[in-house]
């Protein structure tokens, strides 16, 4: 079976990606759907004037706010994940390849990072600085993600480094950059894809709390997560305001996992 008909086979895949896909092209192109710029005065405060969805606490059009406001949350998640991503691989398969007191020692400092919350480092350090800057964000995010998946690709190397093809790699005398590069990181495609999309699912919750807590990167932009905390004392009276942003942010995820878990059975199925 054609590795395409095999990802057609899986449902949760297909629909994830999907799901993925059409919010992130919402995202991207939204600004030049939405009717109203993402600032723009339309009406009172907390009422349903504007379009659909109403206003804000500002009086600012809720939907052309979240049509506006995903770019910079799915953007500052991409690129924290992909971050926490290579950190990640580099510490795990540095780890498993060395072997020894290295791999202890390594693994033995990831578990100290491992045991501090993810959310409280990060805002340990964005209540020190007086404007958070995204790539600040972006760091923050993508290096809180290092430890778990390093812990991941370790575990999968470990597999990998003691197989035959790799011991005869090292015996015509290739580097151990070239063997890593060339017979263990190929071999870790599918495991690591699906830690991807989990990873990618906890950087939109985790950046959309930094924004809900008051530290997005602009604090005067249209913000899903900032939204929430801007409209939140008029949930009841104007619930779009808050509702709107927490259902996108819903949907997104829902479908990252989807995918997370179609890359995870497709990778059991294949290496059966």
């Amino acid at each position: 079976m054609t590795t395409t008909r095999r990802i057609g086979r899986q449902r949760r895949l297909v629909t994830g990606l999907v799901i993925t896909v059409v919010i992130a092209v919402v995202a991207i192109i939204g600004p030049w759907l939405a009717p109203y710029g993402d600032n723009e005065i339309v009406g009172r405060p907390f009422t349903m004037e504007g379009s659909w969805l109403g206003t804000d606490y500002l009086g600012q059009d809720v939907w052309s706010r979240v049509l506006a406001g995903g770019g910079s949350i799915l953007l500052t998640s991409a690129f924290a994940t992909l971050l926490g991503m290579v950190a990640g691989i580099v510490i795990g398969v540095v780890a498993a390849y060395a072997g020894g007191w290295l791999d202890e020692a390594i693994m033995r400092l990831n578990d100290v990072a491992l045991a501090f919350p993810q959310i409280l480092l990060a805002l340990l350090v964005l209540t020190a600085v007086d404007q958070p800057a995204a790539w600040m964000i972006v760091l923050l995010v993508g290096f809180s993600h290092a430890p778990r998946v390093a812990r991941v690709a370790r575990g999968v190397a470990l597999g990998i480094v003691s197989r035959d093809f790799v011991r005869s790699a090292e015996a015509l005398g290739e580097s151990r950059l070239r063997v890593i590069l060339a017979e263990v990181l190929p071999n870790m495609n599918a495991p690591l894809l699906a830690e991807a999309g989990l990873r990618l699912t906890y950087s939109i919750g985790m950046v959309a709390g930094i924004g809900f807590l008051g530290f997005a990167a602009n604090p005067g932009a249209a913000d899903w997560g900032q939204m929430i905390n801007e409209n939140r004392l008029a949930l009841l009276v104007q619930p779009w305001g808050v509702l709107a942003p927490v259902i996108v942010i819903g949907i997104f995820t829902v479908g990252t996992n989807l995918m997370a878990d179609g890359i995870a059975q497709l990778a059991g199925r294949g290496t059966r």
